[in-house]
C-alpha cells in the first residue's frame, strides 16, 4: 500500500521532536515530504536534532503545492488551530498536537468543515493510547467499578522559572498547558459534568502566570479534579489517574516513567471493595516499556487510509475543548447543544 505523503507545519510545541523522531521510525507507513519551521532562527535550531536532521525545510506555499495526504500540527498552542484551517481547506487530513487554541469558535469551524470534507482531524493527547489508560477505560465499560463517585487525574512538573513565565502565554496557565489531557481523561471516563470550578493559580510572587492549575468536576454523583503544577519536586514520577467507585478503584501510578528516550512504563495497582480488610494491598502490575507517541501515530494513519474510523468524533473534540476552556477561566457553555 501507498505510504501517507506527511508534511509538518510548526516546530515550537514540546512535542514536535518526538512527534517528527516518531514519523521517522514508522516510514513504513509515512513519507515525509517536509517541514515549515516559524523562521530562519528556529529552523537552526532543530535542523540538526535527530527529528528534522535530513528532513526538507519549504515554505508554506511550497508544502501545499507539493500536495501531502496529511501534515501534523506541531507549531505555538494558540497558532495551531489557524495553520490546521489552511490545510482543511485544501482537502489535507490533520493532525493537531495538543490543545487546540484558546477559541472554540475557529475550533468549531474547522471541525464543521472537516466533518463535511470527510477530512480527519486527529488530536495529539498521548494518553488515549496509553495501555493502561485504555485498561482504566476498558473496566469501565466492563463495570468493576459500580458508581464511579469521584476521578483524580494529575499531572505534574518541576519546570524552570522560564518555563514558568512562559505559562503566562495562556490563560489557566499549566492547566491550558498541561491539565488539557486530564480534562480528556475525565471527561471520557464520566461524560460532561454539571459544574466546573477553575481554582488556577500564580504561586510564585511577583508574576501573574499560572503555574498551578486545578479544577473541580461536578457530577450528580461525586465530585472528581484534576490538578497540573508546573513547581513540583518529583511531579513527573506523581502523574497519576486513579478513579473511585463502589466496587473499586484503580490507580495508575505513575502513568509513565522515563525507560529509555520516548519508550516508557507504567503502573497499575487495582483495589475491590469486596472481600477485603482494611489494608489489604491491591494487584500491581507493571505495562512492560511502550512508545508513546507510536501508537497515536499510527491511528491516525489507519484513520487516513480509512482502515478504521476516528475513535474521537468530531463532537466530542469540541466537547473536550469546551470543558478546557471552562477549566482555565473562559466564560463558556459548556453544556451547550453541539451541531456540526
Amino acid at each position: 500500500m501507498r505510504k501517507i505523503r506527511i508534511g509538518n507545519i510548526g516546530t515550537l510545541h514540546d512535542h514536535s521532536l518526538g512527534t517528527m523522531e516518531t514519523i521517522k521510525k514508522c516510514d513504513d507507513i509515512f513519507e515525509i515530504v517536509g517541514f515549515v519551521p516559524e523562521s530562519d532562527e528556529r529552523y537552526l535550531a532543530v535542523k540538526d536534532t535527530p527529528a528534522y536532521r535530513g528532513v526538507k525545510r519549504m515554505t508554506l506555499d511550497e508544502l501545499f503545492e507539493a500536495r501531502p495526504d496529511a501534515m501534523v500540527i506541531e507549531g505555538f498552542e494558540t497558532e495551531q488551530v489557524h495553520a490546521a484551517q489552511l490545510c482543511i481547506d485544501r482537502g489535507i487530513h490533520v493532525q493537531i498536537d495538543k490543545p487546540a487554541g484558546a477559541n472554540a469558535e475557529e475550533f468549531e469551524k474547522l471541525l464543521s468543515d472537516a466533518k463535511k470534507k470527510h477530512l480527519v482531524v486527529h488530536m495529539g493527547y498521548m494518553y488515549r493510547y496509553n495501555p493502561s489508560v485504555m485498561r482504566v477505560k476498558e473496566l469501565v465499560k466492563e463495570g468493576f467499578f459500580g458508581d464511579i463517585y469521584a476521578v483524580e487525574a494529575q499531572m505534574n512538573c518541576e519546570h524552570p522559572i522560564e518555563k514558568r513565565d512562559w505559562l503566562g502565554n495562556f490563560r489557566g496557565g499549566m492547566t491550558f498547558f498541561l491539565g488539557c489531557h486530564l480534562v480528556d481523561l475525565l471527561f471520557g471516563i464520566l461524560g460532561v459534568p454539571d459544574e466546573i470550578i477553575p481554582l488556577n493559580r500564580a504561586i510564585r510572587p511577583g508574576t501573574t502566570a499560572e503555574d498551578f492549575g486545578m479544577a473541580l468536576f461536578r457530577y450528580p454523583g461525586g465530585v472528581s479534579f484534576f490538578k497540573s503544577c508546573a513547581a513540583e519536586a518529583g511531579g513527573f514520577h506523581r502523574r497519576q489517574l486513579v478513579v473511585c467507585g463502589t466496587k473499586g478503584t484503580v490507580e495508575v501510578k505513575p502513568l509513565e516513567r522515563n525507560v529509555e528516550g520516548f519508550y516508557l512504563d507504567s503502573v497499575m495497582t487495582t483495589y475491590r471493595a469486596e472481600g477485603r480488610d482494611w489494608g489489604v494491598p491491591g494487584e500491581t502490575v507493571v505495562y512492560p516499556p511502550f512508545h508513546r507517541y507510536e501508537a497515536m501515530l499510527r491511528e491516525f494513519a489507519a484513520c487516513v487510509r480509512g482502515e478504521m474510523e476516528n475513535p474521537y468524533s468530531y463532537e466530542y473534540e469540541l466537547r473536550l475543548e469546551m470543558l478546557l476552556l471552562a477549566s482555565c477561566g473562559y466564560p463558556i457553555d459548556f453544556k451547550r447543544e453541539i451541531k456540526l
